[in-house]
Protein backbone atom coordinates (compact mmCIF):
# COMPACT_ATOMS: atom_id res chain seq x y z
CA UNK A 1 0.00 0.00 0.00
CA UNK A 2 1.95 2.64 -0.94
CA UNK A 3 1.87 6.49 0.92
CA UNK A 4 3.74 9.04 1.32
CA UNK A 5 4.24 8.91 4.78
CA UNK A 6 5.64 5.40 4.40
CA UNK A 7 8.24 4.90 1.71
CA UNK A 8 8.47 2.03 2.20
CA UNK A 9 4.84 0.65 1.75
CA UNK A 10 2.23 0.33 4.51
CA UNK A 11 1.78 -2.61 6.06
CA UNK A 12 -1.61 -3.53 8.35
CA UNK A 13 0.65 -2.82 11.75
CA UNK A 14 1.28 0.27 10.19
CA UNK A 15 -2.45 1.19 9.31
CA UNK A 16 -3.59 -0.15 12.68
CA UNK A 17 -1.21 1.73 14.75
CA UNK A 18 -2.22 4.74 12.55
CA UNK A 19 -5.63 4.37 13.49
CA UNK A 20 -5.46 3.71 17.25
CA UNK A 21 -3.43 7.01 17.07
CA UNK A 22 -5.99 8.62 15.36
CA UNK A 23 -8.82 7.58 17.48
CA UNK A 24 -6.83 7.93 20.79
CA UNK A 25 -5.95 11.52 19.67
CA UNK A 26 -9.76 12.30 18.77
CA UNK A 27 -10.72 11.54 22.27
CA UNK A 28 -8.40 13.77 23.40
CA UNK A 29 -9.40 16.44 21.92
CA UNK A 30 -13.08 15.55 22.37
CA UNK A 31 -12.31 15.42 25.95
CA UNK A 32 -11.70 19.21 26.34
CA UNK A 33 -15.23 20.80 26.48
CA UNK A 34 -17.17 20.60 29.69
CA UNK A 35 -19.89 17.83 29.61
CA UNK A 36 -22.49 20.95 29.66
CA UNK A 37 -21.27 22.12 26.21
CA UNK A 38 -21.60 18.46 24.31
CA UNK A 39 -24.39 19.81 22.25
CA UNK A 40 -23.21 23.38 21.68
CA UNK A 41 -21.81 25.39 18.68
CA UNK A 42 -18.71 26.97 19.32
CA UNK A 43 -18.60 27.73 15.19
CA UNK A 44 -22.37 28.64 14.13
CA UNK A 45 -21.72 27.44 10.73
CA UNK A 46 -20.97 24.22 11.68
CA UNK A 47 -22.64 21.15 13.53
CA UNK A 48 -22.81 20.62 17.52
CA UNK A 49 -19.82 18.97 19.26
CA UNK A 50 -21.98 15.81 19.31
CA UNK A 51 -21.97 15.63 15.46
CA UNK A 52 -17.98 15.22 15.33
CA UNK A 53 -17.79 12.70 18.04
CA UNK A 54 -20.57 10.60 15.74
CA UNK A 55 -19.38 11.71 12.88
CA UNK A 56 -16.09 9.72 12.35
CA UNK A 57 -16.98 6.73 13.33
CA UNK A 58 -19.98 6.24 11.38
CA UNK A 59 -18.04 7.89 8.42
CA UNK A 60 -15.46 4.62 8.92
CA UNK A 61 -18.22 2.05 8.99
CA UNK A 62 -19.56 4.08 6.14
CA UNK A 63 -16.39 3.98 3.89
CA UNK A 64 -14.40 1.25 4.30
CA UNK A 65 -17.26 -1.46 6.01
CA UNK A 66 -20.42 -0.41 4.14
CA UNK A 67 -18.98 0.67 0.65
CA UNK A 68 -15.73 -0.77 -0.14
CA UNK A 69 -16.50 -3.91 1.85
CA UNK A 70 -19.69 -4.33 0.76
CA UNK A 71 -20.83 -5.77 4.49
CA UNK A 72 -23.28 -4.71 7.08
CA UNK A 73 -22.57 -1.51 9.36
CA UNK A 74 -24.00 -1.09 12.77
CA UNK A 75 -26.71 1.54 12.78
CA UNK A 76 -28.62 2.93 9.94
CA UNK A 77 -29.90 5.12 12.01
CA UNK A 78 -26.45 6.71 12.60
CA UNK A 79 -24.93 6.25 9.54
CA UNK A 80 -27.28 8.51 7.91
CA UNK A 81 -27.09 11.03 11.17
CA UNK A 82 -23.68 11.22 11.11
CA UNK A 83 -23.09 10.79 7.65
CA UNK A 84 -21.62 14.18 6.44
CA UNK A 85 -20.61 17.80 8.25
CA UNK A 86 -21.72 21.11 6.68
CA UNK A 87 -20.55 23.93 4.94
CA UNK A 88 -23.48 26.64 4.37
CA UNK A 89 -22.41 30.28 2.99
CA UNK A 90 -24.14 31.82 6.52
CA UNK A 91 -25.63 31.06 9.87
CA UNK A 92 -29.07 31.17 8.03
CA UNK A 93 -28.16 28.16 5.49
CA UNK A 94 -26.75 25.98 8.95
CA UNK A 95 -29.17 23.65 8.96
CA UNK A 96 -29.03 21.02 11.59
CA UNK A 97 -29.72 17.38 10.74
CA UNK A 98 -31.94 16.42 13.56
CA UNK A 99 -33.83 18.60 16.44
CA UNK A 100 -32.87 15.94 18.96
CA UNK A 101 -28.98 14.39 18.89
CA UNK A 102 -28.55 11.06 20.87
CA UNK A 103 -26.84 11.23 24.40
CA UNK A 104 -22.99 10.97 24.75
CA UNK A 105 -23.02 7.72 26.14
CA UNK A 106 -25.34 6.07 22.68
CA UNK A 107 -22.76 7.97 20.51
CA UNK A 108 -19.96 7.05 22.35
CA UNK A 109 -21.43 3.14 22.55
CA UNK A 110 -21.67 3.48 18.70
CA UNK A 111 -17.89 4.80 18.56
CA UNK A 112 -16.73 1.76 20.08
CA UNK A 113 -18.59 -0.83 18.33
CA UNK A 114 -17.05 0.91 14.67
CA UNK A 115 -13.67 0.88 16.54
CA UNK A 116 -13.92 -3.10 17.04
CA UNK A 117 -15.14 -3.54 13.13
CA UNK A 118 -12.49 -1.46 11.69
CA UNK A 119 -9.87 -2.93 13.69
CA UNK A 120 -11.09 -6.43 12.05
CA UNK A 121 -10.80 -5.13 8.83
CA UNK A 122 -7.45 -4.16 8.93
CA UNK A 123 -6.46 -6.76 10.99
CA UNK A 124 -7.93 -9.61 8.07
CA UNK A 125 -10.24 -8.23 5.91
CA UNK A 126 -9.27 -7.78 2.11
CA UNK A 127 -8.10 -4.05 2.07
CA UNK A 128 -7.08 -3.61 -1.11
CA UNK A 129 -7.70 -5.68 -4.47
CA UNK A 130 -7.03 -3.59 -7.73
CA UNK A 131 -10.54 -5.27 -8.91
CA UNK A 132 -12.75 -3.23 -6.58
CA UNK A 133 -12.87 0.53 -7.16
CA UNK A 134 -13.00 1.45 -3.55
CA UNK A 135 -9.72 -0.55 -2.23
CA UNK A 136 -7.39 -0.17 -5.31
CA UNK A 137 -4.62 0.59 -3.60
CA UNK A 138 -6.61 0.42 0.12
CA UNK A 139 -8.14 3.43 -1.32
CA UNK A 140 -10.79 3.11 1.54
CA UNK A 141 -8.54 1.82 4.67
CA UNK A 142 -6.50 4.80 3.75
CA UNK A 143 -8.95 7.41 3.04
CA UNK A 144 -10.76 7.03 6.91
CA UNK A 145 -7.19 7.13 8.71
CA UNK A 146 -6.62 10.91 6.84
CA UNK A 147 -10.21 11.65 7.21
CA UNK A 148 -10.09 11.22 10.86
CA UNK A 149 -6.86 13.51 11.14
CA UNK A 150 -8.30 16.26 8.74
CA UNK A 151 -10.99 16.33 11.48
CA UNK A 152 -8.42 17.33 14.13
CA UNK A 153 -8.26 20.52 12.89
CA UNK A 154 -11.82 21.16 12.52
CA UNK A 155 -12.44 20.18 16.33
CA UNK A 156 -9.36 22.80 17.04
CA UNK A 157 -11.09 25.44 15.06
CA UNK A 158 -14.11 24.31 17.32
CA UNK A 159 -12.01 24.12 20.37
CA UNK A 160 -10.57 27.05 20.08
CA UNK A 161 -14.04 29.30 19.62
CA UNK A 162 -15.21 27.79 23.09
CA UNK A 163 -15.38 30.10 25.67
CA UNK A 164 -12.45 28.93 27.97
CA UNK A 165 -14.74 28.44 31.38
CA UNK A 166 -16.36 25.72 29.03
CA UNK A 167 -12.80 24.09 28.31
CA UNK A 168 -11.05 21.16 31.14
CA UNK A 169 -7.12 21.96 32.01
CA UNK A 170 -7.00 18.05 30.43
CA UNK A 171 -6.54 19.11 27.10
CA UNK A 172 -3.20 21.02 27.55
CA UNK A 173 -1.37 17.63 28.06
CA UNK A 174 -2.06 16.93 24.48
CA UNK A 175 0.29 19.04 22.64
CA UNK A 176 4.16 18.14 22.65
CA UNK A 177 6.71 20.49 23.02
CA UNK A 178 8.73 21.50 20.11
CA UNK A 179 12.14 22.12 19.19
CA UNK A 180 10.89 25.86 17.88
CA UNK A 181 14.04 28.21 17.56
CA UNK A 182 12.55 31.61 18.12
CA UNK A 183 15.20 34.04 15.77
CA UNK A 184 15.20 37.50 14.81
CA UNK A 185 13.41 37.63 11.35
CA UNK A 186 13.82 40.39 8.67
CA UNK A 187 11.06 40.44 5.89
CA UNK A 188 12.54 40.47 2.43
CA UNK A 189 11.19 39.50 -0.89
CA UNK A 190 13.13 36.27 -2.18
CA UNK A 191 13.00 36.18 -6.17
CA UNK A 192 12.60 33.24 -7.74
CA UNK A 193 13.27 32.36 -11.59
CA UNK A 194 11.30 30.86 -14.14
CA UNK A 195 10.84 27.20 -14.27
CA UNK A 196 8.64 23.99 -13.78
CA UNK A 197 6.24 23.10 -10.83
CA UNK A 198 4.70 19.77 -10.72
CA UNK A 199 1.46 19.98 -9.06
CA UNK A 200 -0.64 16.79 -7.88
CA UNK A 201 0.38 13.40 -7.30
CA UNK A 202 1.09 10.30 -9.38
CA UNK A 203 2.39 7.44 -7.13
CA UNK A 204 1.39 7.54 -3.40
CA UNK A 205 -2.32 7.79 -2.01
CA UNK A 206 -4.08 11.44 -2.16
CA UNK A 207 -7.70 12.58 -2.59
CA UNK A 208 -8.86 13.02 -6.10
CA UNK A 209 -8.65 16.75 -5.98
CA UNK A 210 -4.55 15.94 -6.34
CA UNK A 211 -5.03 14.13 -8.89
CA UNK A 212 -3.45 13.67 -12.17
CA UNK A 213 -0.07 14.90 -12.17
CA UNK A 214 1.08 17.56 -14.11
CA UNK A 215 3.85 20.15 -14.98
CA UNK A 216 2.86 24.15 -15.07
CA UNK A 217 5.85 27.09 -16.40
CA UNK A 218 5.70 29.05 -13.86
CA UNK A 219 7.60 33.12 -14.96
CA UNK A 220 9.93 34.62 -12.85
CA UNK A 221 7.94 36.08 -9.16
CA UNK A 222 9.38 37.49 -5.61
CA UNK A 223 7.55 36.08 -2.64
CA UNK A 224 8.41 37.01 0.59
CA UNK A 225 11.08 34.58 3.23
CA UNK A 226 8.70 34.89 5.81
CA UNK A 227 4.86 34.58 6.57
CA UNK A 228 3.19 38.15 7.27
CA UNK A 229 3.12 38.71 11.20
CA UNK A 230 0.96 39.88 13.67
CA UNK A 231 2.89 43.16 13.95
CA UNK A 232 3.24 43.98 10.03
CA UNK A 233 -0.56 43.25 9.99
CA UNK A 234 -0.98 45.76 12.94
CA UNK A 235 0.72 48.16 10.92
CA UNK A 236 -1.36 47.73 7.96
CA UNK A 237 -4.63 48.34 10.38
CA UNK A 238 -3.33 51.23 11.78
CA UNK A 239 -3.08 52.67 8.24
CA UNK A 240 -6.03 51.74 7.14
CA UNK A 241 -8.66 51.18 9.73
CA UNK A 242 -9.21 47.77 8.83
CA UNK A 243 -10.55 45.72 11.30
CA UNK A 244 -9.00 42.78 13.24
CA UNK A 245 -8.70 39.48 12.54
CA UNK A 246 -10.76 36.85 14.23
CA UNK A 247 -8.25 35.69 16.67
CA UNK A 248 -7.22 38.94 18.38
CA UNK A 249 -9.28 40.80 20.81
CA UNK A 250 -8.84 44.17 22.45
CA UNK A 251 -8.50 44.97 25.88
CA UNK A 252 -8.23 48.02 27.55
CA UNK A 253 -6.78 49.31 24.48
CA UNK A 254 -4.21 46.21 24.67
CA UNK A 255 -4.27 43.87 21.78
CA UNK A 256 -4.55 39.91 22.69
CA UNK A 257 -4.14 36.53 21.07
CA UNK A 258 -7.25 34.29 21.74
CA UNK A 259 -5.10 31.42 22.59
CA UNK A 260 -6.11 27.93 23.10
CA UNK A 261 -6.21 28.06 26.73
CA UNK A 262 -5.58 31.48 27.60
CA UNK A 263 -5.38 35.10 26.27
CA UNK A 264 -1.51 36.58 25.17
CA UNK A 265 -0.40 39.44 24.89
CA UNK A 266 -0.29 39.57 21.01
CA UNK A 267 2.98 38.26 19.65
CA UNK A 268 4.23 40.48 17.18
CA UNK A 269 6.51 38.33 15.50
CA UNK A 270 3.85 35.13 15.20
CA UNK A 271 2.29 34.26 11.80
CA UNK A 272 -1.30 36.64 11.46
CA UNK A 273 -4.26 34.16 11.05
CA UNK A 274 -6.50 36.03 8.64
CA UNK A 275 -9.10 35.36 6.01
CA UNK A 276 -8.18 35.20 2.46
CA UNK A 277 -10.73 38.51 2.09
CA UNK A 278 -8.50 40.29 4.75
CA UNK A 279 -4.94 38.66 3.31
CA UNK A 280 -5.94 40.04 0.09
CA UNK A 281 -6.56 43.54 1.17
CA UNK A 282 -2.84 43.07 2.77
CA UNK A 283 -0.95 42.68 -0.44
CA UNK A 284 -3.04 45.30 -1.84
CA UNK A 285 -1.99 47.61 1.06
CA UNK A 286 1.24 46.79 0.36
CA UNK A 287 1.42 46.84 -4.06
CA UNK A 288 1.67 42.87 -4.15
CA UNK A 289 -0.76 40.17 -4.27
CA UNK A 290 -1.14 36.51 -2.90
CA UNK A 291 0.65 33.82 -4.48
CA UNK A 292 -0.73 31.25 -7.18
CA UNK A 293 -0.67 27.49 -6.18
CA UNK A 294 1.75 26.69 -8.74
CA UNK A 295 3.89 29.82 -7.53
CA UNK A 296 3.62 28.03 -3.84
CA UNK A 297 5.08 25.09 -5.15
CA UNK A 298 7.79 26.63 -6.55
CA UNK A 299 8.86 28.52 -3.93
CA UNK A 300 8.52 25.44 -1.61
CA UNK A 301 9.58 22.54 -3.94
CA UNK A 302 11.40 23.94 -6.92
CA UNK A 303 15.32 24.23 -6.24
CA UNK A 304 18.17 26.65 -8.48
CA UNK A 305 19.47 23.58 -10.03
CA UNK A 306 16.16 22.57 -11.50
CA UNK A 307 14.77 19.74 -9.29
CA UNK A 308 12.20 19.45 -7.05
CA UNK A 309 11.90 18.44 -3.77
CA UNK A 310 9.47 16.11 -1.59
CA UNK A 311 9.32 18.45 0.98
CA UNK A 312 10.46 22.27 0.95
CA UNK A 313 14.09 21.17 2.99
CA UNK A 314 14.56 18.10 0.97
CA UNK A 315 13.01 14.52 1.03
CA UNK A 316 13.50 13.42 4.32
CA UNK A 317 10.21 12.66 6.10
CA UNK A 318 8.65 15.73 8.24
CA UNK A 319 9.57 15.51 12.19
CA UNK A 320 9.54 18.27 14.56
CA UNK A 321 13.01 20.05 13.71
CA UNK A 322 10.89 21.12 9.86
CA UNK A 323 7.79 22.92 11.64
CA UNK A 324 4.95 23.44 13.56
CA UNK A 325 2.66 20.78 13.15
CA UNK A 326 1.43 17.36 14.21
CA UNK A 327 0.37 19.24 17.25
CA UNK A 328 4.14 20.01 18.50
CA UNK A 329 2.17 23.37 19.74
CA UNK A 330 -1.35 24.63 20.71
CA UNK A 331 -0.97 28.30 18.63
CA UNK A 332 1.79 29.17 16.61
CA UNK A 333 5.51 30.12 17.38
CA UNK A 334 7.72 33.10 15.85
CA UNK A 335 8.24 33.28 12.23
CA UNK A 336 11.58 31.45 10.88
CA UNK A 337 11.64 29.34 14.10
CA UNK A 338 12.52 26.20 11.88
CA UNK A 339 15.53 27.27 9.43
CA UNK A 340 16.11 23.45 8.68
CA UNK A 341 12.54 23.76 7.44
CA UNK A 342 13.62 26.22 5.01
CA UNK A 343 13.14 25.63 1.34
CA UNK A 344 15.93 25.53 -0.81
CA UNK A 345 15.26 29.54 -1.47
CA UNK A 346 15.88 30.01 1.64
CA UNK A 347 11.93 30.96 2.70
CA UNK A 348 10.71 30.02 5.85
CA UNK A 349 7.67 28.07 6.86
CA UNK A 350 6.34 26.79 3.90
CA UNK A 351 5.18 23.87 5.91
CA UNK A 352 3.96 24.33 9.64
CA UNK A 353 2.89 27.33 11.67
CA UNK A 354 -0.74 28.07 9.17
CA UNK A 355 -1.98 27.01 6.05
CA UNK A 356 -0.95 29.24 3.35
CA UNK A 357 -3.79 30.89 1.40
CA UNK A 358 -2.76 30.88 -2.26
CA UNK A 359 -4.95 32.69 -4.84
CA UNK A 360 -6.34 29.84 -6.91
CA UNK A 361 -9.76 29.02 -6.68
CA UNK A 362 -10.35 25.44 -5.80
CA UNK A 363 -11.07 23.39 -8.84
CA UNK A 364 -10.26 20.08 -10.23
CA UNK A 365 -6.84 19.76 -12.44
CA UNK A 366 -7.51 18.87 -15.98
CA UNK A 367 -8.39 15.05 -15.93
CA UNK A 368 -10.21 15.27 -12.40
CA UNK A 369 -12.31 12.21 -11.64
CA UNK A 370 -13.59 11.35 -8.45
CA UNK A 371 -12.64 9.10 -6.03
CA UNK A 372 -14.47 6.09 -5.74
CA UNK A 373 -14.47 5.57 -2.20
CA UNK A 374 -15.80 9.32 -1.19
CA UNK A 375 -16.73 10.81 -4.49
CA UNK A 376 -18.27 13.96 -3.55
CA UNK A 377 -15.36 14.59 -1.09
CA UNK A 378 -14.21 17.71 -3.76
CA UNK A 379 -16.49 18.45 -6.38
CA UNK A 380 -19.47 20.17 -4.07
CA UNK A 381 -16.90 22.56 -3.56
CA UNK A 382 -15.74 23.55 -7.38
CA UNK A 383 -18.08 26.20 -6.43
CA UNK A 384 -15.58 29.25 -7.10
CA UNK A 385 -16.39 29.97 -3.68
CA UNK A 386 -13.54 28.38 -2.08
CA UNK A 387 -9.62 29.41 -2.80
CA UNK A 388 -6.77 26.99 -2.59
CA UNK A 389 -4.33 26.50 0.72
CA UNK A 390 -1.27 24.33 0.54
CA UNK A 391 1.32 23.30 3.69
CA UNK A 392 0.37 22.51 7.25
CA UNK A 393 -0.91 24.62 10.25
CA UNK A 394 0.32 23.38 13.84
CA UNK A 395 -3.00 21.17 13.98
CA UNK A 396 -2.16 19.17 10.74
CA UNK A 397 -0.99 15.45 11.13
CA UNK A 398 2.66 14.63 9.56
CA UNK A 399 0.95 12.28 7.28
CA UNK A 400 -1.49 14.72 5.77
CA UNK A 401 2.06 16.45 5.23
CA UNK A 402 3.17 15.61 1.51
CA UNK A 403 3.71 18.16 -1.34
CA UNK A 404 0.16 17.10 -3.67
CA UNK A 405 -2.11 17.57 -0.83
CA UNK A 406 -4.76 20.85 -0.98
CA UNK A 407 -7.05 22.36 1.96
CA UNK A 408 -9.79 25.10 0.47
CA UNK A 409 -11.92 27.47 2.94
CA UNK A 410 -14.17 29.88 1.93
CA UNK A 411 -12.51 33.28 1.26
CA UNK A 412 -14.82 34.92 4.50
CA UNK A 413 -14.27 32.10 7.03
CA UNK A 414 -12.58 33.53 9.86
CA UNK A 415 -11.58 30.69 12.36
CA UNK A 416 -9.17 28.14 10.27
CA UNK A 417 -5.74 28.37 11.14
CA UNK A 418 -4.40 30.17 7.67
CA UNK A 419 -1.48 32.85 7.18
CA UNK A 420 0.07 34.01 4.13
CA UNK A 421 2.66 35.58 3.02
CA UNK A 422 2.78 38.60 -0.33
CA UNK A 423 3.89 37.53 -3.73
CA UNK A 424 5.29 40.42 -6.78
Amino acid sequence: MRHAAFPDGATRADLLAWFREGRARSKQILGIPVEEAYYDKPIALRNPIVFYEGHLPAFNVNTLIKLALREPGIDDHYEILFARGIDPEDEVSAKSPTDLWPTRNCVQKYGAQSDELIERALTSATIEDENVPQLRGGEAALAILEHEQMHHETFLYMMHNLPYEKKRNVGRALARPGRAEARPTSQELIAIPAGVATLGNSGTFGWDNEFPAHRVDVPAFSIQKHNVTNGEFLEFMEATGAPAPHFWTKIDDQWFWRGMFELIPLPLDWPVYAMHDEATAYAKWKGMRIPSEAEYHRAAFGTPSGEERSYPWGEELPDASRGNFDLSHWDPVPAGSYPTGASAWGIHDLVGNGWEWTSTEFNGFEGFQPMPSYPVYSTDFFDGKHYVMKGASPATARHLVRRSFRNWFRPNYPYVYATFRCAL
